[in-house]
C-alpha cells in the first residue's frame, strides 16, 4: 500500500511529467515487493530508519522523493523536492523527519 501523506501531496503534484511516471514506475515497484537500489534509491539513515530516498531526474533537473518503509508492504511518501545543492538541504531532512515523527506519533 502507497500512502501519499497530504502534506506532501501538493509537493508531488508540483513535480514536472516524466518525473511523477518515473515516481509511480518507483513506488510501483516498491508496492510489488521489490527492493531498489543505487542510484535509484539510497537510505536515509540521518532521517530514521527504514527511511530511503529516490533519486529522479530529468531535463529540468534533479528531484528527490524520501519514503518510509515502516510496515511491511507500506510505504509512505514523506517528502518531494527540487534538488539545487549537491548535499541533500538541512531543511529537507528536517521536513522529513518532522513528518515522520508526526506519522508514528
Amino acid at each position: 500500500m502507497i500512502v501519499v501523506l497530504p502534506s506532501c501531496r501538493r509537493e508531488v503534484e508540483g513535480l514536472p511529467d516524466d518525473v511523477r511516471g518515473d515516481l509511480a514506475d518507483a513506488l510501483a515497484r516498491l508496492d510489488a515487493g521489490l527492493s531498489l537500489a543505487m542510484p535509484l534509491s539510497r537510505p536515509m539513515r540521518s532521517i530514521g530508519r527504514g527511511v530511503h530516498e529516490l533519486r529522479l531526474k530529468d531535463r529540468s533537473g534533479q528531484y528527490r522523493v524520501i519514503y518510509a518503509l515502516l510496515v511491511r508492504g507500506s510505504i509512505h511518501v514523506l517528502h518531494a523536492f527540487k534538488k539545487t545543492t549537491r548535499a541533500t538541504p538541512q531543511r529537507s531532512i528536517a521536513v522529513a523527519q518532522r513528518r515522520l515523527q508526526e506519522m508514528i506519533a
